[in-house]
């Protein structure tokens, strides 16, 4: 009891100290790693350069404001520019690396000051308005990041814009000046006005190292193919003046050249050519009776009439871009606004944007050489061409052209592309306009999803009573791998099919749907026999085609021509029995918005059985009616979807010398 009761007495005595000792230490090391924590966050989160605490805004900074850098005479001074420079020998890709939304991050220097030993400044103008729209646009776009160290593009903001306001010299020092310059790699430049007097060279003359150029007036013989990027030169007017979009169509005058700098032997034969075609041709020049300013920038006049410009420029279908002392011009843009077809008489200019831009679709080009030859040209090409291109010219100018934001950001997408091939826009998202679809049609895309109760293509082969020709085409189809159904359209109601024991033989179900008119839509009815997500259609004639021709096949939307074709071309087409081809390409180009895919052609088109009699496009009055189908349905769609296609798709091996055996298709093109 005494020793339980002296041990018991000193328990108590004890605990207390230990907690107090324990409480102390844990507190300690619980400061410790606290600080330890405070510390560690703020060297991670504080910026670890003056760069990358430069957020790049002119609203929060002037230039007046911005530090005063003084360069030394002994600065260095960039290489002139190597013109072998290729993405992938001048540009360094693995600093952009891999980032799930597929975008670079575009870093802009911040604003500075620069000046040689004697204060006088680099630049005459300083920051151009242009300039800092341009680096105003990519800072607010989702391509900018002020974390120096994410970046994968550098701009200076050092404006090079125009090279007239530049001191050559000082401006490359400048430009060697800026921290992570190393050589230009993985820098921008963006320049419009090239070159000076008097050889006015097509690209910026600032040694620049291997710094990418977004140039404004580059010829083949400067341009760096896959590298630089050829750029608009921005027009002024775009911003002060409003031109509302006009319906393509005729205008008042044909030819409408409004430069007022033009050389006088191009000028000489401009109007000869007015001498020659009388009023489809307005030549303008400058007001002579005006005084000079912003005011008669606006004007131009033709024997003492003033017109304003550049409204004046919507009033004709063709317009000529002619080259001045640069390549480059901004009357291009003025002419694109005004809906006006640009005709491009500057030989090796690169057409701005030209790596993702089809300029054949919204501008004619010609050597300067057959400027004299400009109108018959111009004559040749179809009314409705015509308006398809003054249609694009303006989409051209809304998409591209129209401000500095959409030149700097067409610019960055263009190397965007380059890195991230696999994620670039497409040929049609880069020149294919908004498809203009009509209200009651709804995109494939958006219907019912319904998976296909079968795999493979139905062949939908329309007949009216030629069965030697319907026979041979569907022993040739049958033949098709992928053919899962033959539906045969018996489209005579005054002759019944053959019997079932004289059609040929063939391994897959084969059906014959009687129909109760005789209408040529009804090649596009979206039978219940259908059970396939494709479908081949195909007329009782076409018996030159092989089963390795039809293996590329056909993919139609019979719902939506049946269901839901605008206005009354179904009606149109069975009550003149033409024109249902047509239609259906209607169709799919304004709902894909893509031209057809052109496979291999045939040696020989022909159809030894067909006679005046039954042959429907036998008769003469057909291809009138066919020209005459066009018009109209462009007219119901109130758009021309249809679109011009230069490609074509040929199976691998096609024309190489190799072993039929080794060919997928070695059948295709044989006669």
């Amino acid at each position: 009891m005494c020793a339980s009761g002296k041990y018991n007495s000193r328990g108590p005595a004890l605990i207390p100290r230990m907690k107090i000792k324990h409480r102390i230490y844990y507190i300690t090391l619980f400061s410790v790693v606290l600080l330890g924590l405070v510390a560690t966050g703020m060297f991670q989160f504080w910026p670890h350069s003056i760069e990358s605490t430069a957020d790049w805004t002119l609203d929060k900074r002037s230039i007046h404001d911005a530090p005063l850098i003084r360069l030394p005479v002994s600065s260095p001074i960039p290489e002139r520019g190597d013109l072998s420079c290729r993405m992938h020998t001048c540009f360094d890709v693995y600093r952009c690396g891999y980032n799930p939304k597929n975008r670079i991050k575009v870093y802009i220097y911040p604003l500075q000051r620069f000046a040689d030993e004697l204060g006088v400044p680099i630049s005459s103008t300083g920051l151009s308005r242009e300039y800092n729209d341009l680096l105003s646009a990519i800072s607010d776009s989702d391509f900018y990041t002020d974390d120096v160290t994410r970046a994968c593009l550098f701009i200076p903001s050092i404006d090079v814009l125009n090279q007239n306001s530049l001191r050559i010299r000082e401006t490359a020092q400048a430009l060697a000046m800026l921290p992570r310059w190393d050589k230009g790699m993985n820098h921008l430049l963006f320049n419009m006005l090239p070159g000076g007097p008097p050889d006015y060279n097509t690209a910026l003359d600032v040694p620049r190292d291997r710094a990418l150029l977004a140039g404004g007036g580059f010829s083949t013989w400067t341009y760096r193919q896959g590298y630089d990027i050829s750029i608009p030169v921005y027009s002024p007017l775009s911003a002060d003046v409003e031109l509302p979009e006009r319906q393509p169509g005729p205008r008042r005058y044909f030819i409408l050249s409004s430069q007022t700098a033009i050389h006088r032997e191009y000028r000489a034969e401009l109007e000869r050519l007015k001498e020659e075609n009388g009023e489809a041709l307005l030549l303008l020049d400058k007001c002579s009776n005006l005084s000079q300013g912003a005011a008669s920038a606006r004007k131009r006049c033709y024997k003492g009439q003033v017109y304003d410009y550049p409204q004046i420029l919507q009033e004709s279908s063709f317009c000529v871009v002619l080259r001045g002392a640069r390549l480059g011009q901004a009357t291009l843009s003025d002419v694109l606004q005004a809906g006006c077809v640009p005709v491009i008489l500057a030989d090796s200019y690169i057409l701005p944007f030209s790596e993702v831009l089809d300029w054949k679709r919204a501008s004619v080009v010609i050597p300067e050489e057959k400027l004299s030859e400009m109108y018959t040209i111009l004559k040749s090409i179809p009314h409705r061409q015509v308006e398809e291109m003054q249609r694009q010219a303006r989409w051209f100018w809304d998409a591209y052209f129209s401000s500095m934001k959409a030149v700097g950001l067409t610019t960055l997408q263009i190397i965007n592309d380059r890195i991230y091939p696999y994620a670039a826009r497409t040929y049609e998202q880069w020149n294919n306009p908004p498809v203009v679809k009509w209200s009651s049609v709804n995109s494939p895309l958006f219907l019912p999803l319904i998976p296909p109760r079968a795999p493979g293509f139905t062949a939908v082969v329309l007949t009216y009573d030629r069965v030697e020709s319907l026979f041979r085409v569907i022993t040739e189809i049958s033949k098709v791998p992928s053919l899962a159904k033959l539906l045969v359209v018996w489209n005579n109601q005054n002759k019944s099919p053959p019997e079932e024991s004289l059609w040929p033989k063939v391994s897959v179900p084969l059906k014959v749907v009687r129909t109760k008119e005789n209408k040529l839509s009804n090649r596009f009815f979206p039978y219940d026999e259908i059970e396939t997500e494709a479908v081949l259609a195909i007329d009782d004639d076409i018996i030159m085609l092989t089963s390795d021709e039809l293996q590329f096949g056909y993919e139609y939307f019979n719902y939506l021509y049946t269901y839901k074709m605008p206005g009354d071309i179904k009606n149109w087409v069975d009550a003149h029995m033409n024109c249902e081809d047509i239609a259906m390409n209607f169709l799919v180009a304004n709902i894909t918005g893509k031209a057809p895919i052109k496979v291999t052609p045939r040696k020989k088109f022909k159809c030894p059985e067909c006679t005046a009699i039954d042959g429907l496009s036998l008769d003469q009055t057909h291809m009138v009616e066919r020209s005459e189908c066009i018009n109209k349905f462009a007219s119901v769609f109130g758009t021309m979807p249809l679109k011009v296609v230069e490609h074509r798709a040929d199976p691998v091996l096609y024309k190489d010398d190799f072993p039929e055996k080794l060919k997928s298709f070695p059948n295709i093109g044989s006669l």
